[in-house]
Formats: structure tokens, C-alpha cells, sequence
């Protein structure tokens, strides 16, 4: 039941009291679960999910888990971080309420329901701790199999600590490359395709990855044999079995309720997983759900007698009681005691969860009753005032949303009276402190936020050479390398042929397998892997060949990458590099520019759009600086235009956030991004020969968008603004003219209507017609700055049609 060598000194009672403790950590989370669910079904929690019936398997995992380890797992594995002394009692139940002090629900600070599982791999500053003197679990997510392509990233950044020696040092993150990263899932979400990528990945990259299936035959109310060829995935699995002539997966089947079998097998699969980075399946069978799938409804429903009476059998719980007493661990009375002792504390920590929830609202409430019994007494709608103060005064158990939607409604019936300055402070005042428990962190706010990098300009000796731009690119990324040991890039042809635009040619030679690497054809799990490795220390490149092929991945980015610093208030990061290029190619697949559906899905994620190569490349050295993610969008035209070569690779560095004017005028602003702007500066040029002066704005950045507010300074010089954009209508156009209009205020300078030129609202069409008449042309930007001016000044600019 423990490996061997330490079974050779532990004596039949250290046995004992391990076993007992394992059952007491198990019955606990039995408890909680029971006792959640009627949390639920009473109204003091929105909504659970619990990990009932999965107990034994998840103590046997534990024992297996080691200091530097990560889990990547899903919303079942409460057990798993009780045993490893990572939720409390206290801590499950205040997560399960929402609880907003991360001193109270470590896991979220109430950002996520119950159920979703995270350690701290950041200080309160956003510095790392020590990851491997402490047991880590990477913050959950809710979508199913979700969980995956990240799970092969924790898993690759110990290949590449034990394999790439320049990183030796890095010894907050790793000793040696010996970290496992363990995996969990129901067998149900096994059908996703997510699963099946990053298992063939992991197949593929031999990874120290050990992946749990929990298998208890449903998902939600839909049985297996809906859900998996043969009811089995570790059958239709026996393909990836590895063999003598072929590396691959080790794959153990093993009984979900038999606590011996289950410990034994865990410390078979962490031990090939640890010393030979072989990645392991284990199935785990015949494991039960007793309360059903969630607090929505009931098993009952979809569950026939038979199987409702073996589960109450072979529940995991049940098992165990008998394994104990058979091999004279405890009695059935010892055991009843444990269960009575256990089902007291875990009442008693849900009370104090409960209780240091409504603390702060109490308070809240007092001071806001007082206040308005105050104002009552001098305004002339006193009686309405105080009934909602007294009504206030009631609610025994107040949340913040009864609070303020009181003193909203009073702050309405007392305009223009003495107390409408003091309730409107105490208003302002309160949202102020409330917001961010609801609302911080989206991205960094540490030290190392993108903001805080300023602008270090290229440097050009006097007979600098002109170049194809890729080359700024390659050489800028040959300056990475060598002052970054931990930057490592990989994606579809990014290896042996230095990506199929040449930016990275000769680096695999120079760098290694490792660090300059192939990737098989599946964008989520490329995306995986850099997150995974970017919770680990490392900073990974993640490269998805074309911007249309990012939408593989725009799951795990929008829901995995975008919201981790968020979901865990800071207390987690993956500052992960996305390299794409898009714009203005030829066709349906390789010419679109979806950017409207990009940074509205990813917010949380920078999103940089240079012009050339030369901003792509500072671009990258500025992210290198700082500890947030970024999608950044190359040029797909632009390679093998001429740029100078900068004297300072790797040092240069372009501002994120800040816009540049690249031409000034006087008769109207022109904003765009990328390659749009050289069609922009080529009807700027037409435009002034009959006399029209176009100031012209590259945004360089969506995501963050100006944030000195440039633009409406330029607004107040041209009093006239046309945002030129390649994506469809309605798309990144109309975020950029929301930021002028509503956040700028740039309404303030207008003398006419801001207007919007965007492309077609179908994909482009193929070829040089196609992309005419699909995407804005010179002579579309022309004749639209020409029609803003007649309406000005027709007399100068008679119309054209």
C-alpha cells in the first residue's frame, strides 16, 4: 500500500494510524458534500458540485503527489486537496458561499463556484513563490476537459528543466525536471476532443504526466454507452500502449472502492512517471456518485434500482469501512466514532463559514441603516425613507446587493435635499471599495505589468542596411534567445524550417530541439503547452500559424488563459507569448481578420498589432519584461518588405497600450492597425493633392487601447475621426469607436458624424479581386474621407457620385 522501501520500516500501527487518517480526511469531505448540498437546497449557496463517491481513489493520488507537483483537474477533487493539506473545512464551505477575502476562500476569493480548486503560485505582490517546496494546483475551469491541453504543459516544463542545461538555476520551479503533472476527469468528458489531442501529445512528447479517469458509467444523466466506443477509454486507449519498440502510454485499469489496489497503483504510475517521463493513464472503475451529478437535479431520474442499490454497495466509503474492519484496522464502533466526530466538525466549520461570510455584510448594513434613519429625519419623504430602513434593519441575512440597491433607490427620492451629498459619498465610497472584490486582476497588477516597460526606440547606425523585414524578426529572436535562457518557441513548422515565414530560421540549429521546436497540427494544445510551461516559470513562444487557426484555440484562451489572474485574484499567472500573423492574404481561410470576435473573447489577454516587424519585434522584447499574456498578430504581407535592421536586438522596446501618429494633419483623423495602414497612407497621399490633410493613428495595441487617450487629443486638432478596419462590420471598428466615443470622450471635438470603414461582412474572397473587393481598398478610404469633407465643405469637394 506505500512503496516499498517505506513499507520495510513502518510497523502495523503507523499503518493503522496512516489508514485511520486517510478515512478521517475522506468521511470529511463525505460530510461536506452532504452538508453542501443542503447549503444549496436551502438558499445560502447558488449552486454545487461535490466530489462524492471519488474520495479513495483521490487519497491514494495524494500520497503519490509531491512538493512541486501540479494538478490540473476538475471541479471533483475536493478530497485530494483536503489530503494534501490545501482546503480546510472552513475554506470548502466559504468557497461554496462565494466568499470575496482570499484569507477566507483561498481557492477563488469567490470568483468561481465550489468545487473549483487552486493553490498560490504568487505572492501578494505577484512574485513566485518557491513552487517546489509546496504541493501546486492549477486554477480550475468549468468547461469540460478544459483542464487538458494545460495539464500537457505542466508536464513538458519538467522535460524541459531536466533536459535543457542552460536552466539548471532554475530552482523555484523545478528540481531536475522530477515533477509530475497529475490529471483528472470524468469519464464522460473523455468524449471531448480536447482529451484526445493532448493524449496523443503527451504520447508524442513524453511527458511525466499521470491522467485519472473517473469513472462512475455517466455524464450527468447520459451512460456510457452514449458516450465512448465499447463503454471504456482505456480500452479504445490499448493503441497508445507502450511496448519494447515503441514509446507511448502506460495504461493501469484499477477498482475506484479498493483503497489497497488504488495506493498501490499510484505509486507504480508516479514512479514511471517521475524517473522515466513516460506519461500514465489510470482508470479508475466502478467508482459511484451519491448525490448525482449536481445540486440541479437528481440521479434518481436516470438511474434504475439495481444500479441505485449497487452503488450503495460498492460506494467507496462503504468499501473502505469494510476493508478496515476485515484487516482489523478498526472496529465498526471506532469507525462510528470517527463519523461522529467528523459529521461535528464539519458542522461546526460550516457555521464559522458561514457566520465570517455575513460578518463584513452586517456591518454594512448597520452603518447604512444609521445613515439613512439620519437622513429620514430631515427629508420630506421620511416615512418612505425609514420603511426602507426598517426593511433593511430586517434582513437577517444581508448580502451586498440589498445594501446598495436600497441606498440607490433612497439616493433617488432625496435630489436637491441636505442629505443627497452625504448618501451619494456613501454610495461612491462603497462601490469604490466593493468593485474590486468583484472586478481586480484581470490583468497583472504587480510590478511587472505591461504598462510599467517603457518605450526603448530602435538604433540604427548611419548606413543601416535595408532588409527583408523577417530578418529584424530572425535576428531579434536570436537576441531573445541568448539573453532569455527560458524563452523556448514551438508551433507547426516553427522547428526545422524556421517557420514558414523564415522568422525563425537557423534557430533550432543554434538552440536546440527543446527550445526552438515542431509541433504537431493542433492549435489547442499548442496553446496548452505554452500556458502550462508559463505556470511553471518558464516563457514560452506559443506560435499558431495563421490568425484564422488561433480559433482551435480560442476556447482554452478565453477561457483557461484570459481569466487566470483573474479567477484566482492574482495569485496565479501565465505570462504565455501567442505569435500569429493574419491580414490580407488571399481566401477565405488564410485572409481573415476576425479581431472583433478575438479581443471581445479574450479580455484578460493583450492584444498587439503591429504595423511591421520592427514593432512586432519590440513588441516581443517588452513582453519578455513583463508578466502578462499577449496575442501578438505579425503582418502576414509585411515579411518580405524592406525594414532597416536596428543596432539594439533584443533591447528595443515598443510601448503597449500607447498609439503613434505616423503622419500629422489638420482635416481629419484616420485610426487603423497593421497592414491597413499602408493602404491608409497611400489614400493620405492622394487626398493631399486635392488639398485634404489626414492625420493618421497606428493604434498598435487593441488590447490595451490608448491609454494617454492620444486620439482624442488629435480629435481636437481635426474634429473629425474614421476608424479604417479589415474586420467585418461591427467588429474591432466599433470597440475602437466605443473607446473614442465613450471612454475618450472625443465626442467633445467633433464637427461631424465618426464613421467607420470596415471590410465586407463575408470572409474574403480568393485572389488579388477578391481581396478588392472584400477588404478596404485606397480608393474605399479615398472616396470615404473625400464624401466626410463634401458634407463639410461641398462647395470645395463636389461630389463624386
Amino acid at each position: 500500500m506505500t512503496a516499498p522501501e517505506t513499507k520495510q520500516a513502518m510497523t502495523f500501527e503507523d499503518f493503522r494510524t496512516e489508514v485511520l487518517n486517510d478515512y478521517k480526511i475522506a468521511i470529511t469531505s463525505r460530510e461536506c458534500s452532504l452538508l453542501g448540498r443542503r447549503e444549496v437546497l436551502t438558499g445560502k449557496a447558488k449552486f454545487g458540485i461535490f466530489g462524492d463517491g471519488k474520495e479513495v481513489p483521490q487519497l491514494a493520488m495524494a500520497k503519490a503527489f509531491q512538493n512541486g507537483d501540479f494538478r490540473s483537474g476538475y471541479y471533483r477533487d475536493q478530497t485530494f486537496m483536503m489530503a494534501i493539506g490545501q482546503l480546510t473545512i472552513q475554506q470548502f464551505f466559504a468557497g461554496l458561499y462565494g466568499h470575496t477575502d482570499l484569507e477566507h476562500d483561498p481557492m477563488s476569493a469567490g470568483r468561481q463556484m465550489g468545487g473549483h480548486f487552486a493553490t498560490h503560485s504568487l505572492d501578494e505582490n505577484g512574485n513566485w513563490n518557491d513552487l517546489t517546496k509546496q504541493k501546486n494546483s492549477s486554477a480550475d475551469i468549468s468547461p469540460t476537459a478544459g483542464q487538458m491541453p494545460r495539464l500537457l504543459g505542466l508536464a513538458q516544463a519538467s522535460k524541459i528543466y531536466r533536459n535543457v542545461s542552460v536552466l539548471s538555476k532554475k530552482n523555484k520551479f523545478s528540481e531536475n525536471g522530477n515533477e509530475i503533472a497529475w490529471g483528472t476527469i470524468g469519464n464522460a468528458s473523455t468524449s471531448e476532443g480536447l482529451f484526445f489531442e493532448t493524449i496523443n501529445a503527451a504520447g508524442v512528447l513524453q511527458v511525466p504526466m499521470v491522467m485519472s479517469v473517473w469513472d462512475d458509467e455517466y455524464g450527468i444523466s447520459v451512460h456510457a454507452r452514449h458516450q465512448t466506443t465499447k463503454e471504456n477509454i482505456s480500452e479504445i486507449l490499448k493503441g497508445f500502449q507502450r511496448d519494447e519498440d515503441n514509446k507511448g502510454f502506460e495504461i493501469m485499469n484499477v477498482l475506484g472502492w479498493n483503497y489497497a489496489a488504488l495506493v498501490g497503483t499510484y505509486q507504480r504510475a508516479a514512479q514511471i512517471a517521475r524517473e522515466e517521463h513516460v506519461p500514465v493513464l489510470i482508470h479508475v472503475n466502478e467508482l459511484t456518485q451519491p448525490q448525482g451529478h449536481s445540486t440541479s437535479g437528481s440521479h434518481e431520474r436516470y438511474k434504475n434500482a439495481e444500479r441505485l442499490a449497487w452503488e450503495a454497495e460498492f460506494d467507496c466509503l462503504a468499501q473502505m469501512r469494510l476493508w478496515m474492519i476485515a484487516n482489523n484496522i478498526a472496529t465498526a464502533e471506532e469507525i462510528e466514532e470517527i463519523d461522529n466526530v467528523t459529521k461535528k466538525e464539519v458542522l461546526e466549520g460550516k457555521k464559522a463559514a458561514w457566520t465570517a461570510f455575513l460578518e463584513p455584510f452586517k456591518k454594512e448594513q448597520n452603518e447604512l441603516v444609521a445613515l439613512l434613519e439620519s437622513i429620514a429625519s430631515t427629508s420630506v419623504n421620511r416615512v418612505f425613507i425609514q420603511k426602507y430602513a426598517n426593511d433593511l434593519k430586517e434582513i437577517k441575512e444581508p448580502i451586498r446587493k440589498d445594501i446598495i440597491t436600497i441606498a440607490r433607490k433612497v439616493l433617488r427620492m432625496i435630489v436637491g435635499e441636505k442629505g443627497q451629498p452625504q448618501l451619494a459619498t456613501w454610495i461612491k465610497n462603497y462601490l469604490t471599495n466593493i468593485q474590486p472584490k468583484f472586478s481586480s486582476h484581470l490583468f497583472s497588477e504587480s510590478a511587472h505589468q505591461v504598462t510599467s516597460v517603457k518605450e526603448v526606440v530602435p538604433t540604427y547606425d548611419n548606413n543601416a542596411e535595408e532588409v527583408d523585414a523577417r530578418l529584424v524578426l530572425r535576428d531579434n529572436f536570436d537576441a531573445i534567445f541568448s539573453k532569455h535562457p527560458e524563452v523556448l518557441v514551438f508551433g507547426e513548422d516553427s522547428g526545422n524550417i524556421g517557420d514558414v515565414n523564415q522568422g525563425l530560421e537557423g534557430m533550432q540549429e543554434k538552440y536546440g530541439e527543446l527550445r526552438v521546436a515542431d509541433a504537431g497540427i493542433r492549435e489547442a494544445t499548442i496553446l496548452g503547452q505554452g500556458i502550462g510551461m508559463a505556470m511553471r516559470g518558464l516563457r514560452p513562444i506559443a506560435e499558431i500559424q495563421y490568425l484564422d487557426y488561433l480559433l482551435y484555440a480560442i476556447q482554452i484562451m478565453s477561457d483557461d488563459l484570459a481569466t487566470l489572474q483573474y479567477r484566482t485574484k492574482g495569485r496565479q499567472k501565465a505570462p504565455l507569448i501567442i505569435r500569429t500573423r493574419g491580414h490580407r492574404l488571399e481566401g477565405v481561410w488564410h485572409s481573415g481578420s476576425p479581431m472583433g470576435m478575438i479581443i471581445n473573447a479574450v479580455r484578460g489577454i493583450h492584444v498587439l498589432v503591429p504595423r511591421n516587424m520592427t514593432k512586432a519585434a519590440g513588441f516581443y522584447n517588452t513582453l519578455l519584461e513583463t508578466d502578462e499574456p499577449a496575442l501578438l498578430v505579425e503582418c502576414l504581407n509585411g515579411y518580405r518588405l524592406k525594414e532597416k535592421m536596428p543596432t539594439n536586438l533584443g533591447a528595443f522596446k515598443t510601448p503597449i497600450g500607447v498609439v503613434e501618429t505616423i503622419k500629422k494633419g489638420t482635416d481629419i483623423t484616420i485610426v487603423s492597425y497593421g497592414s491597413t495602414l499602408r493602404l491608409v497612407e497611400q489614400a493620405a497621399k492622394e487626398l493631399l493633392e486635392v488639398g485634404i490633410d489626414c492625420e493618421i493613428i497606428d493604434i498598435q495595441s487593441l488590447l490595451p487601447f490608448d491609454i494617454n487617450h492620444d486620439i482624442k487629443k488629435s480629435l481636437a486638432r481635426t474634429n473629425r475621426l474614421l476608424v479604417v478596419d479589415e474586420d467585418v462590420p461591427g467588429g474591432a471598428s466599433a470597440f475602437i469607436l466605443q473607446h473614442v466615443l465613450d471612454v475618450q470622450n472625443g465626442y467633445d471635438y467633433l464637427d461631424s458624424k465618426p464613421q467607420t470603414l470596415a471590410a465586407q461582412p463575408h470572409r474574403p474572397a480568393y485572389g488579388t479581386d477578391g481581396d478588392y473587393f472584400s477588404k478596404p481598398s485606397a480608393e474605399d478610404i479615398y472616396e470615404k474621407v473625400y464624401a466626410m469633407m463634401h458634407e463639410v465643405n461641398p462647395k470645395d469637394y463636389p461630389a463624386l457620385y
